[in-house]
């Protein structure tokens, strides 16, 4: 019968995650100075849940100093941030949810460096150190680089999805390489199963989800500076390394053996129905990649940890590239100094400041220093875990490229591709959309 047992198991991982709350952080208590009459001011996109919990890292700081910590949370914040910026008028801090606007405005002198000092303890504290301070470094108003963005709450997609009792009931292990997941794919099939459930659909966004399997088959075949190469579009879309990207997401989605469905309904399969499959008797495939958001659009009743599980999208063992992740996650920049701001920055380096917000949902983070036992939940952990392993972190690449591409022609002719063009046709469209915007 299947989810056998499953109210034992649910049991069992409530006391596990009750314990694993009550363990107390390891990091101790941070201690600020006086700053009494003092405020720094925040502005941000977290809203609802997201603003409660960061409420209580900033209580925390207050209590800490006798500051007081003004934070205002906005879904238009991306507007208003330039707005206030431009008119002389921005808050101590703010709360970018991309690199790419903090960019736009450190070049037109809107923030303000960290200071060697911070890059230094971000590169040393944060796994994938220097990923982070590249993803934080912008050039100024003259063209400088400088440090000015600190990651603070980031999101991981490098994430292969299934259901461990099908996984138990085929003798299937998790796979470590890259090799060993396409063994494992080639094996399922062996067995009369299909290894993938890949949908692209997403009404007017439809083709999305294959851009997020290029970026990562990017950072699992060429250097991270290849990555931010393309990206920038100093290295083409139609460069081999990028067309050799694509082909080697196609030896997934456009192998009719593999994908649920066949080839064919990669295209038409709206991606919120795609990972379903694997809920089925018999399941009608084991693997979905995806970010940490699709448990949202798993069948009703199904429980991650136990129902679904997930492991890290393995990097190739031949290809000495470590362990790449691809996310995305929040910086947060100085856009009017003062003592107090630069006490707040500190008060970010410090272990505490991570474990509140993880004792509650929605975060995680690459601090080394922190407690991996504060997270709420045995999920969060586990993708805690893989930050930590992390050699190389990157943004989602669709993210950080002109909307026209990102939000365009990427989207559109991913699903062209799987439709049965060529990497290379589709390669030479998107670089040619590019050419037309600059």
């Amino acid at each position: 019968m299947r989810y056998l047992f499953k109210a034992m198991q649910r049991a069992l991982l409530a006391a596990g995650c009750a314990a694993l709350i009550s363990v107390p952080a390891s990091a101790g208590e941070y201690k600020g100075p006086n700053l009494k009459g003092q405020t720094v001011t925040i502005a941000g996109p977290w809203l609802t849940g997201d603003k409660d919990s960061y409420d209580a890292v900033n209580a925390y700081f207050e209590k800490a100093t006798g500051a007081k910590v003004d934070y205002a949370g906005s879904d238009s914040f991306e507007q208003q941030i330039v707005i206030d910026i431009k008119a002389g008028s921005p808050p101590n801090l703010a709360a970018f949810p991309q690199p790419g606007l903090a960019a736009n405005m450190a070049a037109i002198g809107g923030l303000v460096p960290l200071g060697r000092d911070v890059e230094n303890w971000v590169r040393k504290n944060y796994a994938a150190g220097s990923s982070w301070v590249d993803l934080g470094t912008y050039a100024d108003k003259s063209g400088k680089d400088q440090f000015y963005g600190f990651f603070f709450n980031v999101n991981v997609k490098s994430l292969v999805w299934y259901v461990p009792e099908n996984f138990e009931a085929g003798g299937y292990e998790i796979p470590k390489t890259m090799e060993e997941l396409i063994a494992l794919s080639d094996k399922i099939v062996k067995d009369g199963g299909t290894p993938w459930c890949i949908g692209l659909g997403s009404g007017d966004a439809t083709g999305w989800p294959a851009t997020d399997w290029v970026e990562d088959m990017m950072l699992r075949t060429q250097p991270p500076d290849v990555y931010d190469g393309w990206v920038a579009n100093t290295v083409k879309f139609n460069d081999p390394r990028v067309i050799n990207a694509i082909e080697t997401f196609g030896k997934f989605a456009k192998n009719n053996d593999y994908v649920e469905g066949g080839t064919r309904a990669v295209g038409a399969t709206d991606f919120r129905d795609s990972p379903k499959g694997m809920f089925t008797v018999p399941p009608k495939c084991y693997m979905h990649r995806q970010a940490s958001f699709i448990p949202a659009f798993f069948p009703k009743g199904v429980e991650v940890g136990i129902d679904a599980d997930f492991f890290y999208f393995p990097s190739y063992s031949t290809k000495n590239l470590g362990n790449p992740v691809l996310g995305g996650g929040t910086l947060i920049a100085i856009t009017k100094d003062s003592n107090a701001t630069r006490e707040y920055m500190k008060y970010l380096q410090h272990p505490k400041s991570h474990e509140i917000w993880m004792a509650s949902k929605g975060f995680l983070t690459p601090h080394k220093g922190v407690n991996l036992n504060a997270y709420s939940s045995g999920i969060l952990r586990k993708q805690g875990e893989i930050l930590q392993n992390a050699t190389t972190f990157r943004f989602d690449g669709s993210d950080l490229m002109p909307g026209a591409i990102g939000a365009g022609s990427f989207w559109s002719q991913m699903v062209f591709y799987v439709s049965g063009a060529s990497a290379q046709k589709v390669a030479d469209n998107i670089q040619n959309s590019w050419d037309s915007i600059k």
